[in-house]
């Protein structure tokens, strides 16, 4: 890990030590168990600092992350417009976490963003920075933006304001981000974050339970239907990819969250390097793309698509083809890069 810039720390110390006002923290749209940590988590070391924070989220998160200290505390933009509108008018320092560009939050609470008058943090891990904040802290080095909050907060010197449930929050978000420490971990000094974390007091079996094995009857036979109906294995190009329409949505009453996870499970496949997940919704197709090795998702996703991420870890969101065009446009994709897929080779 590259280590993080002083004279940015020294200004975001400064920032901290003289805001009396509100502060906004917000996370990108459709928050995962990372964004959601990392908010959390940076909310309780503020608020720890006699801060006062307010942590928004564009929408709704998934259940799963509702077990985290302060999770009720969240604003969801989508329910609550005006009330967000009003804060962030208020609020003197607007904190992002874990998305690189304004857009990742929506296109209104994005616009929102932007015309923020106070000042502006961003503290990310995902490359290629839009450069939309004054102070900037993107280190697509980490396993994680919980870890990087851990560093930052270390950094600042605010060791003393880190307590258990911001403990629980970081270790969350560097558990679901790393896929259970399947990947971003190449690095020996998540490992030593994750012991400094578990030193707070962090029980790992506990937080693995509440993340892992809280899901509904519904969701484990969404799952089932989808590795049965809804996935096509395509060896000559060592991938797989699998869908969930709004029709099968439905008929397992889904909820946000429910396919958390599905897109990892094809990996586990022999031959496999190469897995996406396209869930539809009502005005556009969310994808996700995994892979093993040295294949490069991220450039895949946002070469075609307008995504982003990391070489093994990637999202998308696709407005101008429905679900069975998207399908068809990402095998037309493999066929163009059958001679990387050929030649990757695992970690």
């Amino acid at each position: 890990m590259n280590p993080i810039d002083k004279q940015k720390v020294l200004k975001f110390k400064e920032v901290l030590d003289t805001v009396t006002g509100k502060i906004a923290l917000v996370p990108h749209i459709n928050p995962d168990g990372d964004a959601i940590g990392s908010m959390l988590g940076l909310s309780r070391i503020l608020q720890n600092a006699g801060k006062d924070v307010n942590p928004i989220t564009p929408n709704a998160f998934p259940d799963f992350l509702k077990w985290i200290e302060g999770s009720d505390t969240i604003i969801i933009y989508d329910k609550n417009k005006d009330k967000v509108k009003e804060l962030l008018n208020e609020a003197e320092l607007l904190i992002c976490l874990d998305f690189n560009q304004s857009s990742r939050t929506g296109d209104e609470l994005g616009a929102l963003l932007e015309e923020f008058k106070g000042t502006t943090v961003l503290i990310d891990h995902h490359p290629y920075p839009q450069g939309f904040t004054d102070i900037e802290f993107s280190q697509p080095d980490y396993s994680s933006t919980c870890e990087l909050v851990l560093h930052l907060a270390q950094a600042l010197g605010y060791e003393e304001y880190i307590d258990l449930n911001v403990a629980n929050s970081l270790y969350c978000g560097i558990l679901t981000d790393t896929g259970s420490f399947r990947h971003g971990v190449s690095d020996p000094r998540t490992f030593k974050s994750v012991s400094e974390l578990i030193a707070y007091g962090v029980n790992p079996e506990e937080v693995n339970r509440k993340v892992f094995d809280g899901y509904s009857a519904n969701r484990m036979q969404l799952m089932g239907h989808c590795l049965s109906e809804c996935m096509i294995i395509i060896p000559e190009h060592h991938a797989a990819i699998m869908w969930l329409s709004l029709e099968t949505q439905k008929k397992f009453n889904y909820q946000k969250g429910d396919n958390e996870g599905f897109v990892n499970i094809p990996l586990s496949i022999k031959g496999i390097h190469v897995s996406a997940l396209f869930t539809e919704n009502d005005h556009q197709v969310k994808g996700s793309l995994r892979s093993q090795g040295d294949f490069p998702v991220n450039e895949l996703a946002n070469k075609y698509f307008g995504g982003g991420g990391h070489r093994n870890a990637a999202g998308c969101e696709i407005k101008d083809m429905n679900l069975e065009q998207t399908v068809e446009k990402f095998k037309e994709i493999l066929g163009e890069y059958e001679e990387l897929l050929k030649k990757t080779k695992l970690d």
